[in-house]
């Protein structure tokens, strides 16, 4: 059945205080204190969402409200409308217009060093490649 690929969800009305773990995607559009990890999955922060907390995972999608450091393997996508003040620590980093960020970006490119310019190509708003990418050419 299509159930396995559906994500597992945190709704509106639903309050966390403490640590929230797993091994597969999460939607949270509720309330969350404290930490995410979800170390080799994508998380989805709704635009309902309204998170305290330091967030890891494989890839990480923000429409909401974020007050922490987001720590990803892959890919941080900022949407338009959201809030995220913290620290950004990932591969790839996409912000929309009308996205707000306050604070640091360090986008590591890992164990394949230059091989990975190609794959990164346009998903950065300055289309910059290799040795330019990280964080000082983004701000």
């Amino acid at each position: 059945m299509a159930v396995e690929n559906t994500p597992a969800r945190i709704g509106k009305s639903v309050v966390i205080r403490g640590e929230v773990k797993g091994s597969e995607d999460l939607f949270v559009d509720g309330r969350i204190e404290g930490t995410i990890s979800l170390s080799e999955s994508r998380l989805t922060v709704g635009p309902n969402a309204v998170l305290a907390a330091d967030l890891t995972a494989r890839d990480v999608l923000v429409q909401g409200q974020v007050q922490g450091n987001v720590i990803a393997s892959g890919r941080v996508e900022l949407r338009a409308g959201c809030q995220l003040i913290g620290d950004v620590r990932a591969l790839r980093l996409a912000i929309e217009d009308n996205a707000v960020f306050r604070g640091k970006v360090d986008l590591t490119q890992g164990a394949t060093g230059g091989n990975s310019a190609g794959s990164a190509k346009g998903t950065e708003s300055g289309g910059a490649s290799g040795e330019a990418a990280p964080a000082g050419g983004l701000f």
